[in-house]
C-alpha cells in the first residue's frame, strides 16, 4: 500500500507540473487577445484557476512526499546513542540507492521511508530531460510575464469615465460639436511634436441628446464647431456625459471587448513591451539558468517542497489578483498589487529561487 502511494504521488507531481504549464501557456496566450472577447473573461480566468490548482497540489504533494523520510530522521534520532547512526545510515543507503550504470531509475517502490537523492525519481537520461524541462519553464515565466504587463495596460486603457459609461450601457454614435470648444490644449511629445488636442466639447449626438458635454475630449486635430467625432455615451445616464478618444476603439470598449494589441500608438507601444518583457528578458534568462546550472542542481529545484512552495503562493496570489479584473469587478488594492507587480513578482520569484542551481 505504501509503494503505491509513493508512486501515486509522484506522478500528481509529474501531472500537475506539465498540467500547470499548458493551463498557464493557455491563459497568457487568451490575455494576449487570441480573440476579442466581452467581460467577463471566463476564458483566461479558467485557465488561470487551474494552473493556480496545479501549482497548489504539486507542493502539497511533494510536502506529503517528505512526510515519511522526515518521521524515519525522527525515529533514527531517538535510538540509543550507541548505534552509530551514521554508518547504519550509510549502509542502509548503499542497500536501497538504485544502480546509477542503470540510467538512474529508482526501483525500490517499498522503500519510501528512506528516500533522500531526488535523482531516484528521475527518468533514464534524466540530465537531458531536466535541461529541456528548464527551458520550457524559463521560456513559459518570459511569456507570461509580457502578457501580465501588456493585458492590464490594455485591458484598462479606456479609463474610467468609459468604464462608467460602459457599465451604464454606453454605444457608440456620431456627433458634432455644437459649440466653440474650450479648455484646448495640445499634447505634445518630448520633442516638441504636437500628437494631439484635449479639450472641452459639447456635441449633439445623432439619434440622441442636441447638447452633451464631453470633458477631457482627444482628437487628433484640433477641434472647432461643426468638427464630427465619435462619442462613447449612455442613453441612460446622459448626466455622465460623453467620451471621445480617437485612439481609443469606442466600440470594442461599448461592448466591453479588449484586444492586446489595438491599431493605436498605444498597440504599437504594448506590441514593444511585449517584445521587451517576453523575448529580450526570455532569450537572456532561459540559457543563464539552463547552459551553466548542473543537471543535479535543476532535479533537486523541481523536486523541493520548498522552492514548490513559493512558486505555488506567487501562482495563487497573482490568479487571486487578477480575478476581479478578469470578472470585470473592482479590485482591492491587495488584488491590484499582485495583479500590476505580477511580471515583476513572477521575474523576481523564479530568479531568487533558482540562484542556487547556479552554485
Amino acid at each position: 500500500m505504501r509503494s503505491v502511494l509513493f508512486w501515486v504521488l509522484v506522478w500528481v507531481v509529474r501531472l500537475c507540473a506539465l498540467a500547470g504549464w499548458v493551463a498557464t501557456a493557455v491563459a497568457c496566450t487568451w490575455l494576449l487577445g487570441v480573440a476579442p472577447m466581452p467581460r467577463p473573461w471566463n476564458g483566461p480566468l479558467v485557465w488561470g484557476a487551474v494552473a493556480a490548482g496545479c501549482a497548489v497540489v504539486r507542493a502539497l504533494a511533494l510536502w506529503v512526499l517528505r512526510v515519511p523520510t522526515a518521521v524515519a530522521w525522527w525515529r533514527r534520532r531517538r535510538r540509543p546513542s550507541g548505534v552509530s547512526l551514521s554508518k547504519e545510515r550509510s549502509a542502509d543507503r548503499s542497500d536501497r540507492r538504485p544502480d546509477r550504470r542503470s540510467g538512474g531509475r529508482w526501483d525500490g517502490w517499498g522503500d519510501w521511508d528512506d528516500w533522500d537523492d531526488v535523482h531516484d525519481l528521475s527518468f533514464r537520461g534524466y540530465e537531458i530531460w531536466t535541461k529541456l524541462r528548464t527551458v520550457a519553464v524559463w521560456l513559459l515565466v518570459a511569456f507570461s510575464s509580457g502578457a501580465f504587463f501588456v493585458a492590464l495596460l490594455t485591458g484598462s486603457e479606456a479609463g474610467g469615465r468609459a468604464e462608467t459609461l460602459r457599465d451604464a450601457g454606453a454605444e457608440v454614435s456620431a456627433a458634432t460639436v455644437v459649440d466653440r470648444p474650450t479648455a484646448v490644449r495640445a499634447d505634445v511629445d518630448d520633442e516638441d511634436v504636437v500628437q494631439g488636442y484635449s479639450s472641452r466639447l459639447v456635441v449633439s449626438v445623432a439619434g440622441g441628446p442636441e447638447r452633451l458635454t464631453v470633458m477631457g475630449a482627444y482628437t487628433s486635430e484640433k477641434p472647432r464647431k461643426g468638427t464630427e467625432v465619435d462619442v462613447l455615451w449612455a442613453r441612460s445616464a446622459t448626466r455622465l456625459g460623453g467620451f471621445v478618444h480617437e485612439d481609443r476603439d469606442l466600440p470594442a470598449i461599448a461592448e466591453g471587448r479588449w484586444k492586446a494589441f489595438p491599431d493605436s500608438e498605444l498597440g504599437d507601444a504594448m506590441l514593444f513591451a511585449f517584445i521587451l518583457l517576453a523575448v529580450v528578458f526570455g532569450g537572456v534568462l532561459t540559457p543563464v539558468f539552463t547552459l551553466p546550472a548542473d543537471a543535479d542542481a535543476l532535479q533537486e529545484l523541481a523536486w523541493s517542497p520548498t522552492v514548490q512552495t513559493i512558486r505555488a503562493a506567487l501562482a495563487a496570489a497573482v490568479f487571486l489578483g487578477w480575478r476581479p479584473l478578469l470578472l470585470g469587478e473592482q479590485p482591492q488594492i491587495a488584488e491590484l498589487l499582485f495583479a500590476g507587480g505580477g511580471f515583476f513578482l513572477v521575474f523576481l520569484v523564479y530568479v531568487f529561487t533558482s540562484i542556487r542551481s547556479l552554485g
